[in-house]
């Protein structure tokens, strides 16, 4: 369970434009579909990571509390399904459904997804503004597998908050931690 950190990218970003299957009810769904009034958040996740399992139930309190309040929120998995079977569609379905989740839980194939993001690890958490422009590029909270810190979200919840609010972006962003994304050979 080697942890690796999300990279660095500016604020301000404009979030690339996507259009990927979600596991959940077989459609297409873009950016445009999921994407707040208020603001956006993107995950990229999957099922098997310990880090992703760590946090997962509180992704969605996330998205649960956010979304009424104008915030968008998407789910994407982009790892290799090949050398990561838990992680496949089918299995992302019956995890999206049993948790219940409040977002669509997208299947990124080709990966081009993740690299248009720069995505590193699962988790790796983007907010983006009103007009699609990155506010914040970290960490869930403190937490993480077997620290004995609580997971409550605080470090997103503040974000958005601040978006909310219509304050400048958080200085502090710390980076997300997790597993790496599991690359295509």
């Amino acid at each position: 369970m080697a942890a690796i950190e999300s990279i660095h990218l500016p604020l301000q970003t404009p979030a690339p434009p996507f259009s990927l299957p979600d596991t959940v009810s077989g459609r297409l769904i873009s950016f445009s579909d999921i994407r707040g009034a208020r603001g956006t958040v993107i995950y990229f996740i999957c099922n098997h990571c310990p880090y992703v399992v760590h946090v997962r139930h509180e992704l969605a309190n996330v998205a649960r509390h956010y979304l009424p309040q104008g915030i968008g929120f998407a789910a994407i998995s982009s790892n290799d399904v090949t050398r990561y079977p838990d992680d496949s569609p089918e299995k992302m379905k019956l995890l999206a459904t049993e948790l219940a989740f409040p977002f669509p839980y997208l299947y990124d194939e080709t990966q081009q997804v993740a690299r248009a993001y720069h995505a590193a690890c699962t988790p790796d958490i983007y907010l983006f503004d009103g007009a699609d422009r990155l506010y914040y590029h970290g960490q869930l909270d403190d937490s993480r597998p077997g620290n004995g810190k609580p997971v409550n979200g605080a470090s997103l919840r503040a974000a958005i908050d601040s978006l909310l609010a219509q304050r400048h972006p958080p200085e502090k962003q710390l980076p997300s931690v997790g597993c790496s994304i599991k690359w295509k050979g």
